[in-house]
């Protein structure tokens, strides 16, 4: 099978909005909770009619500061409830959101307020604003920047007072499915970020009918949802809307370090995250346990849930004998993970890279049932996402409604759709590059199964091909020696080489406890690249990695790094994607002399 089938889209009327989303549901229930806001050691309730009022005079303070319909707003700020006021304000104004990550440098800044044409920019903090100053002389139509912990919502709404609201409305009412929602900018894991035009329809169309596909999700009575990602990415963006169409209580947070901690007092029903995040929670519970001296308990008990998960492929049931042990590991040892992400988290979805059977089966053992899915900036987010009712663990699920794939003769990933975006800004040349016959040319490599689920095998702009002509797709064995608690990041290398390699960065925060964990003494980072202990736990990690592929294919040596990849050097995106081409332009030498080496040892017999 190459191609699936394309599922019945929504009905929705063509001038409706991703404000009528809001709006309906203060017409059904004004007084339902559609935000928690932290506040002390809680949360506090704002009701559906409280965030519309709020949202409608911040848009009436935007339009009296002469924000108009179709005009950008930038939005640069760590993931909080302004974030998405700001955002919700800005569509019910007419105009068009344009999220800036906020570790963003002055460069990247000054290009997306150039390229969007920005004539206003919410920012976070007082740091935020300089970067945008040093940016200005690229952005000359840049008129005005509000500093939300300066108070720019209180100022930019006060503005709004003499504004009739009746404005607002007129201006939102005239948004429908095809206008212009927002400008994304693409991760630029190769050359200038591209700005991905999407639609109100994109997300309107796309969230309703995630809410109809993955319906036992938003089923239960206290439904809520903690989102951490940055919003200026596409996923957490998609996570936004979702949770208003699905009427599902959203509550921010801007910390990843403080993560446990506020899912415990936030107690969310279902999460959506990258793999990264489940790889820290597994990682941090083992190197806990071992620390505790129940290395042991821990194995059998995340190995009885693993079990006891892979007994349900294909609709099958566990045993009565692995019921039973499964019942005993989660009472001592499984159901502890459970509580740590607050007790009433059941669902999860994982975009952004694979995430891997051994951890989906393992989340499942745990209580949590993990939805892989798949999609890119240009679609929206997710195009993919396995169903509650039939997952396949490894794979990343069929369709959302509405949607086509079809795998390409060279095993491209093509897809079109309600999800799909309507082409690149300013950038006619990359649409038509992108988007042929109808179809949007992912770049991704993947696999269809008989039932339409599919299964990505790799990038093909990142296919290594071996002096001796074998294709390797790096990925598979670059997220197997990720999973491993030492490592942070892993570059399999070796176009025209004779055979494969990889660069590896070892994780700061998961060093210490891994050393205390195994009776070691502390390490500093460049004395655990040459430690014995360390250089073998890595070897097991690479052999691990290595049983899932042929011998050609198969990594024979690797280098440990002296530093780490990471946004700051331009080695990572924001979105923590690995910019392969500067890291291999920049590592040169290090690679060669990988090679280098490894022939010398050849040659020495």
């Amino acid at each position: 099978m190459d191609t699936t089938p394309l599922s019945n889209a929504p009905d929705v009327p063509a001038d409706y909005s991703i404000t009528d989303l809001v709006e309906d549901v203060v017409r059904d229930d004004p007084g339902a909770t559609l935000y928690r806001i932290p506040e002390g050691t809680g949360w506090r309730d704002v009701s559906a009619a409280q965030f519309r009022e709020q949202a409608v005079g911040l848009a009436r303070g935007l339009i009296a500061s002469g924000v108009g319909p179709g005009d950008r707003v930038a939005i640069m700020s760590r993931t909080r409830y302004e974030w998405t006021l700001a955002d919700l304000a800005i569509w019910y104004a007419g105009a068009v959101p344009v999220p800036v990550y906020e570790t963003s440098s002055v460069a990247q800044t000054g290009w997306i307020l150039s390229d969007s044409g920005a004539v206003a920019a919410f920012v976070e903090t007082a740091e935020h604003a300089e970067v945008v100053a040093e940016a200005r002389h690229q952005a000359p139509q840049l008129a005005q920047v509000w500093e939300f912990d300066a108070g720019a919502v209180a100022d930019v709404t006060a503005r709004g007072e003499s504004v009739p609201a009746e404005r607002v409305h007129e201006a939102a009412a005239a948004v429908g499915l095809t206008d212009l929602a927002t400008i994304i900018y693409t991760s630029g894991t190769t050359g200038r970020p591209k700005g991905a035009e999407l639609t109100h329809g994109n997300f309107v169309l796309l969230t309703k009918g995630a809410v109809r596909d993955i319906a036992e999700v938003f089923e239960p009575a206290n439904r809520s949802t903690l989102l951490f990602m940055p919003l200026a990415h596409v996923f957490a963006r998609f996570v936004e809307v979702l949770a208003l169409a699905g009427r599902v209580p959203l509550g921010h947070t801007p910390d990843v370090s403080n993560l446990v901690a506020d899912l415990g007092t936030f107690r969310p029903t279902m999460i959506l995250a990258v793999p990264r995040v489940f790889e820290k929670v597994y990682n941090s519970a083992e190197q806990k346990a071992i620390a505790g001296g129940k290395e042991k308990i821990f194995a059998w008990a995340a190995g009885t849930g693993i079990a006891w998960s892979r007994a349900q492929e294909g609709g099958g049931k566990p045993g009565v004998l692995l019921g039973l042990k499964h019942a005993v590991a989660h009472k001592l040892v499984l159901h502890k993970l459970q509580e740590a992400m607050g007790g009433n988290l059941t669902y999860a979805v994982s975009g952004g890279g694979p995430l891997g059977e051994r951890l989906g089966h393992f989340f499942r053992g745990v209580g949590l049932t993990v939805l892989e899915g798949y999609g890119l900036t240009e679609t929206t987010a997710p195009l993919t996402v396995n169903r509650p009712a039939r997952i396949k663990i490894g794979t990343v699920g069929p369709c959302l409604s509405g949607n086509q794939i079809r795998i390409a003769p060279d095993g491209e990933i093509l897809a079109r759709g309600i999800a799909v975006f309507r082409g690149y800004h300013n950038n006619p040349e990359a649409t038509a590059e992108a988007v042929q016959d109808g179809w949007f040319h992912t770049g991704d490599l993947g696999e269809l199964d008989a039932d339409g689920y599919a299964r990505i095998t790799g990038r093909k702009k990142e296919i290594i091909v071996t002096a001796g002509g074998k294709n390797v797709a790096p990925a598979q064995l670059e997220d197997a020696i990720r999973a491993h608690p030492l490592v942070s990041q892993c570059l399999v290398v070796g176009e025209g080489r004779p055979f494969i390699a990889a660069l590896l960065t070892l994780d700061p925060e998961m060093l210490p406890g891994w050393l205390s964990a195994h009776g070691r003494e502390p390490l500093t980072l460049e004395q655990a690249r040459t430690d014995p202990g360390v250089r073998a736990a890595l070897q097991a990690a690479v052999d691990g990695a290595n049983a899932q592929v042929s011998r050609a294919e198969s990594i024979r040596v690797f280098e440990i790094l002296d530093g780490d990849f990471t946004i700051a050097n331009d080695y990572l995106t924001p979105s923590l994607k690995v910019k392969r081409s500067a890291v291999l332009h920049d590592l040169a030498g290090t690679v060669d002399g990988l090679y280098e080496e490894a022939a010398g040892r050849r040659a020495d017999g």
